[in-house]
């Protein structure tokens, strides 16, 4: 049995015009791209590159010049397809006057959730996104991480199954980042397909399953994480930690192999080792 395909773009290009339909920017060009049910994906490129205006096709904000996007197999303009989507656009914006509380209840409401379902869901997603002792804050007074965490729990009040995620950790401290790419997975186990567009590098390495990295609009390469980042012509061992004799004596036994061979210390990830200093310091804290 054929699975279902949650996204599937063909030949999409996006061609804008200037007042009088004279082309201007080629936005996008000939772009292929497929997401399926459990899939992360991640849409890589510099600032220009087409990454925001692909997504903006893909919930019918913009219209293709040329190409087919079907979500689900149909149009983006069906509404039985938006009722299954979640999309978080680049910007967040809220109304400055409700409380993140009163702004969930507000959107739950038009997508047609109501009562103790409402109440339920809305608790949920404030929880998923680590929002729940801000609920009660006037979104004027949130930070920019904050808006950004609201706008996710905004985006996963249908429980969605595609989600459309354009720059989701802008604004967010480390601590946020690892909170939300660990929700990203969470999610794509359960079954959810998404898309991700970022240009943070790690963000992309650490969550996506397959990517593609756009350049003026261009597909320059596109496959699974692990295939991109292959390097055939190296190989790398990792040993415990050895005293720096037995270094040496490991050294000169591989020499013969080849004279270009090295060792050096392991080292971590600058977000990990960020992340275990302060996880050891709210430990301290906990203790003390």
């Amino acid at each position: 049995m054929a699975v279902e395909r949650c996204l599937e773009a063909t030949g999409v290009s996006k061609q804008y015009t200037d007042f009088w339909g004279r082309p201007t920017v080629l936005a996008v060009e000939a772009l292929d791209l497929v997401v399926a049910p459990g899939e992360v994906v991640g849409l890589l490129g510099p600032n220009g590159s087409g990454k925001s205006t692909t997504v903006k096709m893909l919930v019918d904000l913009l219209r293709p010049s040329r190409g087919s996007i079907r979500l689900f197999g149909r149009s983006p303009r069906d509404p039985l397809v938006k009722a299954r989507l979640g999309y978080l656009p680049e910007e967040s914006c809220g109304y400055p006057y409700l409380t993140g509380l009163e702004t969930l209840h507000f959107y739950g409401r038009l997508q047609g959730l109501d009562g103790s379902r409402l109440t339920a869901r809305v608790a949920t997603v404030l929880d998923e996104v680590g929002l729940r002792a801000g609920r009660e804050r006037r979104v004027g007074q949130y930070s920019k991480g904050m808006q950004r965490r609201l706008g996710l729990a905004q985006a996963l009040l249908g429980q969605p199954a595609l989600l459309l995620l354009d720059e989701p950790t802008s604004g967010l401290d480390p601590l946020g980042r690892r909170d939300v790419k660990a929700l990203i997975r969470r999610l794509a186990a359960a079954g959810s397909a998404v898309l991700l567009s970022s240009h943070l590098l790690a963000e992309v390495e650490d969550v996506c399953d397959r990517l593609l990295i756009l350049h003026r609009g261009r597909t320059l390469a596109s496959g699974a994480v692990g295939d991109l980042l292959r390097q055939p012509q190296g190989l790398r061992a990792t040993l415990p930690q050895l005293a720096p004799e037995r270094a040496a004596e490991l050294l000169a036994a591989i020499r013969p192999l080849d004279e270009a061979a090295t060792t050096e210390p392991l080292i971590s990830r600058l977000e990990a080792y960020f992340l275990a200093v302060v996880a050891a310091a709210g430990a301290e804290g906990r203790d003390a």
